[in-house]
């Protein structure tokens, strides 16, 4: 394959990746791993966005439909005890603004560490929701 002047690849195929070629076998056309990476990335709720596409789009990688799964309910979880944190506060600010400070390391940290394992080809299942995730799949 030949690359045009500008440095880019003809047809969109861009460059191999980890995890096998670009396509990878998936509905979505990327790299499992790449894809199931984007499930974790915490960005304007593109996860829940992408997650949810992979859902939909993708029926025969169980591999990318686990993580898909795990993302939503990480994040849905994330979301249940933010409320949680901010009943709290009501009740105490302090406490609140010292658990949103926990809550906000333990999500943004958890979905840093969940990308890694996902970009890793590992499935590497949470504690509670991983094994509802692997049974969806």
């Amino acid at each position: 394959m030949a690359t045009p002047a500008g440095g880019g690849y003809e047809g969109g195929g861009g460059p191999s990746l980890p995890g096998g070629p670009a396509g990878g076998g998936t509905s979505v056309g990327m790299a499992p791993n790449v894809a199931a990476t984007l499930c974790y990335v915490p960005l304007c709720c593109l996860n829940v966005v992408w997650a949810i596409y992979v859902i939909v789009a993708e029926k025969t990688n169980k591999f990318l439909r686990f993580h898909a799964f795990q993302s939503l309910l990480f994040s849905g979880a994330c979301i249940v005890l933010a409320i949680f944190v901010q009943i709290v506060s009501f009740i105490s600010s302090i406490l609140g603004m010292l658990l949103s400070i926990v809550l906000l390391i333990v999500c943004l940290g958890g979905a840093v560490f969940l990308a890694i394992k996902a970009y890793g080809n590992e499935q590497f299942e949470v504690p509670g929701i991983g094994p509802l995730a692997k049974q969806w799949s």
